[in-house]
């Protein structure tokens, strides 16, 4: 069964970042005047080697996990990820392995990450425009580099891959029309998330959040759309699926419609931190743990009891506007 949480939630999902680092500099996520080029990012010793980060996951599958998603940081920067993708895909109990990338380095090793098992790909996308793209994201990178990362990622067979593009107004509310459009030529699913007000160095306003309701809104008035039933509780879109077959889209509404209560996830940094929310204050070390000889009985009892003693609502109490702890960033635990 594995442990519940004090709001009877299960472990079922885990978010393994394998670093810290970033290519881009996304405002919302990773703003540069704070990631600057003085920036100290954690040193390679400190990183979880890859069996570390594969044993971790087998405790973690033994309370319950059968999702997991690799994230950063951008996890393609870790050299040779296929090798821990490897090691993950051969855990039993593991249903499904995905990762989250921003698709700029994706090209070179969609191939061998399919190869070595990862099931499938999630893409960070704010706007197909290239001036968008880039005030979004903070990159030279330009828009056709993302494309061919997907498209290389979908002839591999991780597809159809997902894109996730976060909607800011002022900046790229203007975008959502034709991400949804791209997506429905295309046959992939487009998910629309409101401007969250994740770590502290974002500078968020509740003001740039562009409500679910208004996403929604607009794209209803130029497509025409069908709900589709969630799969399972624990999912945070809101799916809807274009008349004609082509696609879905969803709108993940984390601000104004809060879904902590149905929240399964766990969250691990790069050096083996356990964070139990996407807003957590501190997390919980189990790399001195394990570097110190702990064995996996002993890990999933220090898990067991850190997600049996977990509390955390943070959304439902920002709209309650009781919040008040500092958050970790984002870019250290992943999305």
């Amino acid at each position: 069964m594995g442990p519940r949480d004090e709001l009877a939630r299960p472990l079922r999902d885990l978010r393994l970042s394998v670093t810290d680092r970033c290519n881009f500099r996304c405002p919302h996520c990773m703003p540069r005047e704070r990631f600057g080029a003085d920036h100290a990012f954690l040193e390679r010793e400190e990183l979880l080697s890859f069996e570390e980060l594969t044993r971790l996951t087998r405790v973690l599958v033994g309370l319950g996990v059968r999702k997991v998603r690799l994230t950063g940081g951008e996890p393609l920067l870790r050299r040779d990820l296929h090798r821990l993708v490897e090691g993950l895909a051969g855990l039993e109990g593991v249903a499904d392995l995905a990762l989250t990338t921003n698709a700029s380095l994706l090209a070179s090793q969609a191939e061998r990450l399919a190869a070595a098992g990862l099931g499938r790909v999630t893409v960070s996308l704010d706007a197909l425009d290239d001036p968008t793209f880039a005030m979004m994201a903070d990159t030279r990178v330009p828009v056709a580099t993302v494309l061919e990362g997907i498209e290389a990622a979908e002839a591999a067979g991780l597809g159809p891959v997902k894109v996730n593009a976060v909607v800011r107004r002022g900046r790229n509310e203007h975008a959502i029309e034709d991400l949804a459009d791209w997506g429905r030529r295309t046959g992939r699913t487009v998910r629309f998330i409101e401007y969250m007000d994740v770590g502290a160095t974002n500078g968020w306003r509740m003001d740039e959040v562009v409500p679910a309701e208004e996403i929604l809104a607009r794209l209803r008035r130029r497509f025409a759309l069908e709900p589709v039933a969630a799969e399972a509780a624990s999912e945070v879109a809101e799916r809807w699926r274009h008349a004609d077959g082509a696609a879905e889209l969803g709108v993940i509404a984390s601000v104004t419609r809060p879904f902590c209560r149905d929240c399964t996830r766990a969250r691990v940094s790069a050096i083996g931190e356990l964070y139990t929310c996407l807003f957590a204050a501190a997390g919980t070390d189990l790399r001195g743990p394990m570097r110190d000889g702990a064995d996996d009985d002993q890990l999933a009892a220090r898990v067991a009891a850190i997600w049996s003693g977990r509390r955390d609502r943070y959304s439902e109490q920002r709209a309650e506007g009781t919040p008040t702890h500092q958050k970790v960033e984002m870019s250290y635990i992943g999305g």
